[in-house]
């Protein structure tokens, strides 16, 4: 994603600030929605007019392009607002408005925003690997090795690859097989006791963190809070069609994936890593 233009970062603070609007925040709670969205720098309302205050913020870190993803879809995101989707699907309309120019659109997927780009038609929403996802991925998982890590992103790095040259099946295998090594690195890394004594089965005997499934790392992180439910449950597709790495699988299935399971397969990874990257 290119760094948004300027007026176009000014329309969204008006947006999220919504001045005399049914759904208007006041400083403070603007300052808790950054707060919510982990923007870099903690910022501290000052007490001046919101809508500039707001649109500097943002200038500050218009580069950072997993900040603005984490914006862009909490704005519309019905977890913010009382009234669930009915409130949020008209921000979400005006929002994309607002992204028009900039090619840019959100889509409910799962019942998750999710920021993609739009075709050349500008009717379809396209989705591909979240954007910086290499420097998003680093931050995630500071305390592992380095050695890991470029392992890990090689295998999105190949499903990009494979989606890029017509080999769907392999892009989803290789989606689902990343996601399960940065759910692995990210569940060991916050949290000792699973590294000591791994994660508890549905049968109730410990499984060894190493030995840890997609399945199972998923409903450990979402009993955490670091994952939020519909991505969960949108995630469980992915890890589905991972499983077409048994041929006998896809054959049962019958399905024959194209470029569009794949952009399926990416849009729950939006979610996932804004989700990760929001939990306290």
């Amino acid at each position: 994603m290119t760094t948004l233009d300027l007026l176009t970062l000014e329309r969204v603070a008006r947006l999220i600030c919504d001045v005399d609007g049914p759904y208007e925040r006041t400083g403070s709670q603007v300052e808790r929605f950054l707060h919510r969205i982990r923007w870099p720098g903690n910022p501290q309302y000052d007490g001046s007019p919101r809508v500039p205050w707001l649109t500097e913020v943002l200038i500050s870190h218009a580069d950072d392009a997993a900040a603005i993803d984490r914006l862009l879809c909490r704005t519309c995101d019905p977890l913010e607002y009382d009234g669930g989707v009915g409130a949020a699907e008209p921000i979400a309309q005006e929002l994309n408005r607002v992204l028009a120019p900039e090619q840019l659109t959100i889509t409910y997927v799962g019942g998750r925003p999710v920021l993609g780009q739009l075709s050349q038609s500008g009717d379809t929403p396209l989705y591909g690997p979240p954007p910086d996802l290499h420097e998003r991925v680093r931050r995630l998982t500071a305390n592992s090795k380095p050695a890991d890590i470029e392992i890990l992103m090689a295998r999105a790095d190949e499903a990009s690859i494979c989606q890029n040259n017509g080999a769907y099946a392999l892009a989803i295998i290789g989606i689902g097989s990343f996601v399960e090594g940065l759910l692995h690195v990210v569940v060991t890394g916050r949290d000792e006791n699973v590294r000591s004594n791994g994660l508890a089965g549905r049968n109730g005997r410990r499984i060894p963190a190493d030995r840890a499934g997609l399945q199972l790392l998923l409903e450990y992180a979402h009993q955490q809070k670091w994952v939020q439910t519909d991505a969960k449950d949108f995630m469980e597709k992915v890890r589905d069609y991972r499983n077409f790495v048994h041929p006998r699988h896809q054959i049962e299935r019958g399905l024959v994936p194209d470029v569009d399971t794949v952009r399926m397969c990416w849009a729950p990874v939006h979610a996932l890593l804004n989700d990760l990257e929001s939990a306290p």
